[in-house]
């Protein structure tokens, strides 16, 4: 099982998020973390920093801070055992601004489902279906970047694609270094000035967000229903503004023939990497490649069609304070889902389920059959 609610998330490391976008607060439950690690809360504020609004004049510019809090199982800088609570509270929620969609749904969102599955909802910025639910994520898969990153592990992501126009290479020094974590210099005007008309025109556009997984050995994952790719497509698919997912050459391998899309192996390892990595769900030591499709912002201050609360047909205009594009954004959280679900599965296989971190060499891939023999 993948999770025991629909808020929570991981087997051997389990998380719950809890909180909405206009509530007093957002935040994570960690459990399976063992007591003594140390803690390092400044390396969990670096990655929500570079998930928060209005870090530029092309995101949302809701002002929040998003500093992190502790709330218990840390104590003078370690872990102590016992679950770990995390918690952003909201400063600059301005809820007037969604008065208006209190009997309407907006286009895009999930207020009409909300509405008709429970019977009522929270409009204030979406409630549980707002992305601000995501630093939660993000704050759990920043500890499990740390662990993993002792293992020699690297999870970083970049937009391959923003208002579909894609850049054909990765500067990586150049990511984190505009805002819209365009992966290249040459592509990256052409997708700013995109963005800029999509702001001028009260439109929105979308992108192709890339994470690269980097160090894995061979054999993370299982065949059938606990493929790390299956795995990785769940948790990514699990991101609001996601509509689809690929792993390694995706689609395109449906436009190719076996000759083409087969990786040829040599005693180093396969000479590409089509497969993105993983064969039969199976980690083949390459690195894993996982690109996302993120939808343009539903929030748009346009005129819609749509119905009111009694059916009604209806005209909404979405104002307030949103992305233009929400795949810059996305590139943090991204990362932190697959760095939970790399995190999760390398635990369960080891058999660890209290959170203790062999270093690289004390790797145990044979505790895969021990399991399997219970």
């Amino acid at each position: 099982m993948l999770f025991d609610s629909p808020s929570s998330f991981g087997r051997a490391f389990r998380i719950v998020t809890f909180g909405e976008s206009h509530g007093s607060a957002v935040g994570v439950v960690m459990d399976g973390v063992k007591p003594g690690l140390p803690f390092d809360l400044q390396a969990i504020q670096h990655e929500l920093d570079r998930r928060r609004p209005g870090q530029s004049e092309l995101v949302t510019p809701r002002s929040e801070a998003d500093r992190v809090r502790v709330l218990s199982g840390v104590y003078e800088g370690r872990t102590t055992g016992h679950p770990i609570v995390l918690a952003v509270f909201n400063e600059n929620q301005r809820s007037g601004d969604y008065s208006a969609f209190q009997e309407m749904f907006r286009p895009g969102h999930a207020d009409y489902t909300f509405q008709r599955k429970y019977g009522l909802r929270d409009p204030r910025g979406g409630g549980r279906s707002s992305g601000r639910e995501t630093l939660a994520r993000v704050a759990a898969g920043a500890w499990a970047k740390q662990q993993l990153s002792a293992l020699g592990v690297r999870i970083r992501g970049f937009n391959r694609e923003i208002a579909g126009i894609a850049a054909q290479n990765v500067d990586w020094d150049f990511v984190e270094a505009n805002p819209l974590r365009s992966a290249e210099r040459e592509a990256y005007e052409a997708q700013r000035a995109a963005v800029e008309q999509a702001m001028a025109t009260h439109d929105s556009v979308g992108g192709v967000a890339e994470v690269w997984i980097e160090g894995l050995p061979v054999g993370l994952g299982d065949p059938v229903f606990a493929k790390l790719d299956a795995l990785l497509a769940y948790a990514c698919m699990s991101i609001g503004a996601v509509k689809g997912v690929e792993i390694g050459a995706g689609f395109e391998a449906a436009r190719k023939k076996g000759s083409e899309n087969n990786d040829p192996l040599s005693p180093e390892g396969p000479l590409k990497n089509d497969a993105g990595g993983i064969l039969g769900g199976i980690s083949s030591g390459a690195p894993v490649i996982v690109r996302l499709a993120v939808k343009p912002t539903a929030s748009i201050a346009q005129s819609q069609q749509t119905i009111d609360k009694t059916g009604k047909p209806s005209e909404i205009i979405v104002k307030g304070r949103h992305d233009p594009c929400i795949s810059p954004r996305i590139v943090p959280v991204a990362e932190a889902m697959c760095a939970l679900v790399v995190y999760d599965l390398w635990l369960t296989q080891q058999g660890l389920v209290d959170g203790s971190v062999p270093s690289a060499e004390e790797w145990d891939w044979s505790a895969v059959e021990r399991l399997l023999d219970r």
